[in-house]
């Protein structure tokens, strides 16, 4: 097993995140003509009180700090996914995650049908392809537009690089070419990548291109012992100006001994017998992120995910370092099992 926890630059990096963490996140109040607090006017729309906001990069906007995952909405049924959408939408959630990948589209089909006909002007909404070439782009945003019924959508994800020879696979065949067209014409606002495979991926289109805004992968206490994303591509992601966005906060069920995707399995649990899912999630909001991005299997377990946001007080560097020491020992194979 890797660990970096003694690697001095790596550890160095990780003492001062606290700050970076701070400057990211939004005031919850202002201050009016008579010095008193009065709400920030980010933080409430038609609907009601929002969850705290951060930044999204340097693009000037904000997010929530909490964002619903498309893949499990495609993987509910269609009563408990619009329940879990009106959930995240009455628990202050703006920030909503899917891909095209997800149940052949069924994750977008869900936000065209509940999310988009009442809440488009609400709704940040992010998707991402896995299109290996340009032709393959255009067809999967088209798709994407068409299901989830919206002229745009607001941060599309060149999604799921593997290694770096697929990176340059894919910028060889068009793929950026295209994400760069489609920001152009306005179909997409703001354009970035994802991966949770291997970080060497995500340092080759960091070092291909400065075009991109936002990046997601996998950001929880056991990666700095096992093939850190965090300490590998955080420190470049925060030097070009670009949003992190984080996934896998508990491992996509590695922390309960999943082995396969969605699968808790029946290897060594980690939470709760060694981290709560509270000190995960807090462990990864006390990281310069811009938003988590929760897989909820309900809206009850969504719920659960809303208010740890609503209280949420940031881990300092010493109760970070303590939880990375905490799961040091387990095999990463079997916890963060999507890493090659």
């Amino acid at each position: 097993m890797e660990n970096n926890n003694l690697n001095n630059p790596r550890r160095t990096f990780l003492k001062s995140l606290a700050g970076l963490t701070a400057g990211m996140m939004l005031p919850l109040t202002s201050i009016n003509a008579e010095g008193k607090p009065i709400p920030s006017p980010y933080m409430r729309d038609r609907l009601g009180d929002l969850l705290p906001k951060r930044k999204f990069g340097k693009s000037g906007l904000s997010v929530t700090m909490l964002g619903l995952g498309g893949a499990h909405i495609a993987r509910m049924s269609e009563n408990e996914a619009q329940k879990t959408i009106e959930r995240a939408l009455e628990g202050g959630v703006r920030f909503f995650d899917n891909a095209e990948s997800y149940g052949r589209g069924t994750g977008e089909r869900r936000y065209g049908q509940f999310l988009t006909p009442k809440y488009r002007d609400l709704a940040f909404i992010q998707s991402k392809s896995t299109a290996r070439d340009g032709k393959t782009a255009q067809e999967h945003l088209e798709g994407t537009l068409s299901r989830m019924k919206t002229d745009y959508i607001d941060l599309w994800l060149i999604h799921a690089v593997t290694s770096p020879s697929d990176v340059d696979n894919r910028l060889k065949n068009g793929v950026l070419d295209y994400v760069l067209k489609a920001k152009e014409s306005g179909k997409v606002k703001h354009i970035g990548f994802s991966g949770h495979s291997d970080y060497n991926a995500h340092l080759r289109m960091l070092e291909s291109t400065d075009q991109l805004e936002a990046c997601q992968m996998p950001i929880n206490a056991f990666d700095p012992n096992y093939k850190s994303f965090i300490t590998n591509v955080m420190p470049k992601l925060i030097e070009k100006g670009m949003a992190p966005c984080a996934m896998k906060t508990l491992a996509n069920g590695g922390f309960f001994g999943g082995t396969t995707h969605f699968n808790s399995g029946d290897k060594p649990r980690i939470v709760p017998n060694a981290l709560t899912v509270e000190e995960a999630i807090y462990f990864s909001w006390s990281l310069p992120i811009s938003v988590l991005v929760t897989g909820a299997d309900n809206a009850d377990m969504l719920t659960e995910k809303i208010d740890l946001a609503k209280n949420f007080k940031a881990f300092d560097e010493k109760k970070r370092q303590e939880l990375i020491s905490r799961v040091s020992g387990f095999d990463g194979k079997l916890v963060e099992y999507y890493k090659v």
